[in-house]
């Protein structure tokens, strides 16, 4: 069964950490937008590991894809999220101390989307993505 894509909205940022707080604003723009509140705390969260992630460790310019994607069966759709910059390297999932200030990005994906990955890409970097239920 096919998926169709009802709309897409990308941006690109440079690798800053302003950048972090413009991704979050841009996705609770377009959730907004397309009346999709219910998500945005969620999307908002992951799109900050995300983000955040492409700053520090591929400190290269990134791009934040939002779109929603629908099934040709009668379910419903997802959001889907993706970050893509200019590193090959995936994230890491790391154990954290109760005390420690970082090293929790992939468990809060983990937990709070229905489903994640990575994509690497021909010409080099990767998306890391994240897919959120529709109601």
């Amino acid at each position: 069964m096919g998926h169709t894509s009802s709309w897409t909205h990308h941006v690109t940022l440079p690798g800053e950490a302003l950048s972090v707080l413009r991704a979050r604003r841009f996705v609770c723009f377009h959730l907004a937008e397309h009346r999709l509140l219910y998500l945005l705390e969620d999307v908002r969260l992951v799109t900050s590991e995300l983000a955040a992630n492409a700053v520090r460790h591929a400190q290269t310019s990134f791009t934040v894809t939002l779109q929603q994607i629908n099934k040709a069966h009668p379910d419903n759709g997802y959001v889907l999220l993706s970050v893509h910059d200019g590193s090959p390297s995936p994230p890491v999932h790391m154990t954290s101390g109760v005390l420690d200030t970082s090293g929790r990005g992939v468990s809060i994906i983990d937990l709070v989307s229905q489903d994640w990955g990575v994509t690497h890409e021909t010409g080099g970097g990767k998306s890391v993505w994240a897919s959120f239920v529709l109601r």
